[in-house]
């Protein structure tokens, strides 16, 4: 087992990632946001998906999830949903005005909580190598067989 000074590289990995990830939630949440809420903006925004299940895959979360998040996104006024008029169980997801407003302030979240992290740009696109790689392996890892 690879130790750092901080213990098991996969504990400081784990310990990280939930640091991190409660500081952007701060930073999101500030502006009226959430990281869920920008997963979702970000995906409709910058990739073309024809309807929720495509936009599910996309973001990374199961369909019932998606669907939790979109009704309140929706009620809170922020993208509207339509029935596909060649067929009727799909809905196509669209921003609104106030949708496109939040995707803007988010932006600058993110791009302020990235320069918080400290990183050059080189450190940044070698962490996001790394990372990527970390994901691959351990995504690969057939968890059934750990008891």
């Amino acid at each position: 087992m690879r130790e750092v000074v901080q213990g098991p590289l996969g504990l400081f990995l784990s310990q990280t990632a939930k640091v991190v990830g409660r500081a952007m939630e701060d930073a999101m949440a500030a502006e009226g946001g959430s990281v869920p809420v920008w997963q979702v903006l970000l995906t409709v925004k910058t990739r073309s998906v024809g309807n929720q299940r495509e936009l599910a895959a996309a973001v990374g979360i199961q369909s019932a999830t998606l669907t939790h998040h979109l009704n309140s996104m929706e009620d809170g006024g922020l993208l509207t949903r339509r029935r596909a008029p060649g067929n009727r169980r799909v809905h196509e997801v669209a921003l609104t005005q106030r949708g496109e407003d939040l995707f803007v302030r988010l932006s600058d979240v993110v791009s302020g909580f990235e320069g918080r992290l400290g990183l050059s740009s080189a450190e940044a696109a070698t962490l996001v190598t790394l990372l990527g790689r970390v994901r691959a392996n351990v995504s690969a890892v057939d968890c059934s067989a750990v008891d």
